[in-house]
């Protein structure tokens, strides 16, 4: 069996939910990778629950959160269009291997759903790597090379390719579980039956 992946995007809350407990539910420690729901959204014509009455979302989100014992959720002004951005996502492919990774995504999604503040704006997403332990500076210049953008390009086309239409999704040799409350059934695919 192949590692599974953790598909996730920094703008979507259950994907902050999910990353919160997917390496302790899955028996196999999976590959997180960031790719953009919203190049997603655009490609596939779908509508998020988040474009249209956010209520029903809203409260189930604080409902798992609470349960959890995560903090209050807050959400960035403008979101979840007004507050979308790329640079997020190419930050985190700065990161210095996986468990890098984990954190500055930790990190990321604590200061957009707890702090409530957006990440597309620039001084808060230097702050964020900042404080997960990345160089400001390289981060500042790495989101805008080419390299870092074709990355996230390629693992968002890969996505698609594979059939992701929705964040958070977690792989399991080509089987796709998409949302948060469907991490139990990757958990179950992985394990020896």
């Amino acid at each position: 069996m192949s590692q599974p992946v953790f598909y996730y995007d920094t703008n979507s809350p259950y994907a902050y939910l999910a990353a919160h407990r997917v390496d302790e539910l899955l028996p196999v420690r999976p590959e997180w990778r960031p790719i953009s729901f919203g190049v997603i959204v655009r490609e596939t014509g779908k509508v998020p629950w988040s474009f249209g009455d956010r209520g029903p979302g809203i409260a189930e989100i604080a409902r798992r959160a609470r349960e959890r014992g995560l903090p209050e959720v807050r959400y960035p002004n403008e979101w979840p269009v007004g507050s979308y951005s790329l640079a997020p996502l190419r930050a985190l492919l700065l990161a210095d291997g996986p468990e890098q990774l984990r954190a500055v995504t930790l990190e990321l999604f604590r200061t957009a759903f707890v702090e409530g503040r957006a990440l597309s704006d620039p001084p808060t997403l230097l702050d964020a790597t900042e404080r997960a332990g990345m160089d400001r500076e390289r981060v500042r210049e790495g989101i805008e090379r080419p390299e870092i953008k074709d990355r996230l390009r390629t693992h968002t086309d890969a996505a698609l390719e594979a059939g992701v239409t929705g964040v958070p999704t977690v792989a399991v040799d080509g089987e796709l579980f998409w949302g948060d409350d469907r991490l139990e059934q990757a958990a179950a695919a992985l394990s020896p039956s």
